[in-house]
């Protein structure tokens, strides 16, 4: 016994097994037993009481010979009961619907001189012959549909229960595939830490643990990378550094020139890579100091007065100070400018701020080439460019949008983009005015 209750705690579709199966059976009792009970109260006829056979004959007393109609009428009434009398010329039924058809009745025993008990359909009447006539007697039917209604609605009523019942434990077993559900999208927006709560035993608990065994491998794996990544990135430090030294001792020429510009990009691209693994680090902390931000936005847009295509700003005349990491933030901004400069097409390009609330919201607009709409949800992915054919001239590395969004969101904001093939990109980022809680001030 200890066994198959352990069993079924750990089997969940033996669990679905039992509460279909019970569900099953309490089904079709109930339809039994209403069925049963509509038929017992339209077709069942007590037998005829004892009392009534010993007093017939004072019964046909009171109706007479030939009948009085009206005292065989009332005695119908008290009774409960048909009275047919018959004679040659006479055929009256204290009852109009006169369901039973006593000609066709069979004798069953003498009860009295003048009394018989008859029977037919499995029912008994009464026959006494008194002065010329035949009198009948017979239990009366009332076929009370209302008690029939009622078994229905009880029964149905009972179904409905059950069904709530069994919709309820199905509903609380299948808890846990709602908590795995919200946990997989959790874990697929990359919150690693996120692990799912249950303890079940059986198979939805042990798919529970295995998710959670996932996350942690994917966690480790993850910061496994990092480290590596963040290891490499500062090994790489040293060698470039020596080869800025030597670079400084060569003869000036193109040759030179050119090599500076690539150790320049590694360079950067170090730094990106450094920079990232840094926001992507759940201990990583922002240094916050408060900013006027149209007025930090403008200071750094005028860095690129340069642009031959020509740069507009727009900000409100009413400042507002904001809480932000300034070095992140200019690199955000440096970010977003570079790109529409890089795929601006030598157009203009259009800044503006704005504030709504609490929150600062950067629009960064060119009237290049676009993006395609296929390649926009993973624009900002780390390493990804539209560009497949990956020419350094057509895109860059792909860490510059990546950044970008790492940094909005590490400042509790986002970054959203827009783009039409043809027409240009929509840039918008959106800060509040305070850090999430969760970096220190």
């Amino acid at each position: 016994m200890i066994s198959l209750i352990g069993y079924v705690k750990k089997s969940l579709f033996f669990r679905l097994l039992l509460i279909f199966g019970i569900t099953l059976v309490l089904f079709l009792l109930i339809i039994w037993i209403s069925l049963q009970t509509i038929t017992e109260d339209d077709n069942t006829i007590q037998t005829i009481p004892n009392y009534f056979t010993r007093n017939v004959e004072s019964v046909i007393e009171d109706i007479g010979a030939p009948p009085n109609l009206s005292n065989a009428m009332r005695l119908a009434d008290e009774l409960g009961w048909t009275i047919n009398i018959r004679n040659p010329i006479m055929r009256w039924s204290s009852n109009a619907e006169n369901r039973l058809n006593v000609d066709a009745s069979q004798y069953l025993e003498t009860l009295s001189n003048n009394a018989e008990m008859r029977t037919i359909s499995n029912e008994d009447i009464i026959m006494v012959k008194r002065g010329g006539y035949d009198f009948y007697f017979y239990q009366r039917f009332i076929n009370d549909n209302s008690f029939n209604y009622i078994v229905l609605y009880i029964g149905l009523t009972v179904a409905a229960v059950v069904l709530f019942i069994n919709y309820f434990m199905v509903n609380r077993l299948l808890d846990p595939v709602r908590l795995l559900k919200r946990g997989a999208e959790r874990i697929e927006k990359g919150d690693l830490n996120f692990r799912v709560k249950s303890n079940r035993q059986d198979e939805l608990g042990e798919l529970t643990e295995s998710i959670n065994h996932m996350a942690d491998s994917l966690q480790s794996m993850l910061e496994a990378k990092r480290q590596l990544l963040m290891a490499i990135s500062h090994e790489l430090r040293t060698p470039i550094t020596k080869a800025k030294l030597r670079l400084e001792f060569m003869p000036k020429s193109e040759e030179k020139m050119q090599l500076r510009n690539d150790i320049d990009e590694i360079d950067l691209l170090i730094s990106d890579l450094l920079e990232a693994e840094r926001l992507n680090n759940e201990h990583s902390s922002l240094v916050a100091e408060p900013v006027e931000f149209a007025r930090f936005v403008k200071s750094i847009v005028k860095q690129f007065d340069a642009y031959e295509g020509g740069l507009d700003i727009d900000v409100p005349d009413d400042d507002k100070i904001f809480n932000l990491d300034k070095l992140r933030v200019r690199l955000l901004i440096t970010n977003l400018l570079n790109n529409a400069m890089r795929h601006g097409q030598e157009g203009p390009i259009f800044v503006k701020v704005s504030f709504e609330k609490d929150r600062a919201i950067l629009k960064v607009i060119d009237h290049g080439e676009g993006i395609p709409e296929e390649h926009l949800p993973q624009i900002t992915e780390p390493f990804y460019r539209a560009d497949s054919s990956r020419q350094r001239n057509t895109g860059g590395y792909g860490l510059g949008l990546y950044l970008c969004r790492l940094i909005a969101e590490a400042h509790g904001g986002a970054l959203l983009i827009e783009s039409n093939m043809g027409e240009g990109t929509r840039l918008t980022v959106h800060l509040p005015r305070y850090l999430p809680l969760s970096n220190p001030k």
